[in-house]
């Protein structure tokens, strides 16, 4: 009897679904968007960054220098400057990132033997691609100087370097996984939040309340569609990482399917107790939002590291469901972690689902308010 009312509110929610195209629109349509849109526009591999080159020394030697820079891949170079003023402009006006002057005696003062000064300019104002362009151009001279020198100093130490898991070092590997469990979290919150906000303001509650549905019937009941699209969702995401954007999958697609059930059952219950405090679809959709995207975004380890976060926020971390996800698709993804060592994180997406379902059963109450 439990079984068959709970199918009954799962029947009625799924047409209900069926005959909202924003609904549907919501559920396929925008996990695959928003996946296409951050997977590419993230990331943060530095390449071709636009360089400026004013060569005052016209040799040989210096132009082999700007060759090897432009050959690496990193810098494009925009512009061949022909006085030193045109750096500055470049660089205020946007138009080159990094700027390069070669003096005069370049290529006499390599040929004697001496230390030749280079300027190198780059634009501080996004931190993070200045640290990287300063170590390839570092990396870069050090190479074209040993060339230029004809002999090499012995090392003392020569470290065989390995990169495990991301060999090649790409961003989108471990930027893709992490923008699932992103999406993820905020489709499937946005969803249910709707649900009990949708019957209160269309009046049709309170013929729900006079059945003899039971209060956490109504919750599963409203749930279970919810799961089968966030599931299908899941699907389709990974999918598209592995096959669209070529994320390595070294996993097991069993505990993938497993613990994704457990962290989809935590953030649909997380929509269903926002729209029974709500009561209106507006309402919830906007604390949908706000709770789920922000803090998965930032404190889910999902950009930025967890362990660079001030201490209060490294605690308060620990209450994102999407904090434990992120690392268990990272693993699965790239390390191909078996269950064993993602219980931890499993433990806490079970523990958060099972609590939310208790909220929402204890918050929603059965009669006309």
């Amino acid at each position: 009897m439990k079984y068959l009312r709970i199918k009954a509110i799962a029947k009625k929610e799924l047409i209900q679904i069926w005959r909202d195209p924003l609904s549907l629109a919501m559920a396929f349509v925008m996990p695959v968007l928003l996946l296409v849109i951050f997977g590419y526009a993230i990331t943060l591999d530095v390449n071709q960054l636009t360089t400026i080159v004013y060569d005052a020394d016209r040799t040989s030697v210096s132009r082999e220098l700007v060759n090897e820079l432009t050959s690496s891949g990193y810098f494009t170079v925009v512009r061949s400057a022909l006085r030193q003023q045109e750096l500055d402009r470049y660089l205020d006006t946007g138009k080159a990132r990094v700027a390069i002057s070669i003096p005069t005696d370049f290529a006499r003062t390599i040929g004697s033997g001496g230390v030749a000064q280079l300027q190198i300019i780059v634009d501080g104002s996004d931190s993070n691609t200045a640290t990287i362009a300063l170590g390839y151009l570092t990396t870069l001279t050090e190479l074209f100087s040993r060339r230029q020198s004809g002999t090499a100093a012995r090392p003392l130490v020569d470290p065989q370097v390995r990169v495990w898991y991301n060999p090649e070092l790409k961003s989108r590997n471990f930027i893709i996984p992490g923008l699932i469990a992103v999406i993820m979290m905020v489709i499937a919150a946005l969803l249910t939040s709707l649900t009990f906000a949708r019957e209160w303001e269309r009046g049709t509650m309170e013929q729900l309340i006079a059945t003899p549905v039971q209060k956490s019937e109504l919750v599963l009941g409203k749930l279970l569609p919810y799961f089968l699209i966030g599931f299908t969702d899941m699907v389709i995401t990974v999918l598209m990482a592995v096959f669209l954007f070529e994320v390595p999958f070294k996993g097991n697609i069993l505990v993938l399917g497993v613990v994704s059930s457990v962290f989809l059952f935590g953030a649909l219950g997380l929509g269903i107790v926002v729209s029974i405090a709500a009561k209106s679809q507006l309402v919830a959709s906007q604390i949908a939002m706000v709770a789920t995207f922000l803090p998965a975004f930032l404190l889910s380890g999902f950009m930025f590291a967890i362990s660079n976060m001030p201490v209060p926020l490294q605690i308060f971390s620990r209450l994102i469901p999407a904090r434990y996800f992120v690392s268990v698709l990272k693993g699965i993804f790239l390390k191909g972690n078996p269950l064993r060592i993602l219980v931890t994180d499993a433990i806490f997406l079970l523990l958060f689902a099972g609590i939310v379902f208790v909220v929402a059963n204890r918050i929603f109450k059965k009669k006309i308010q």
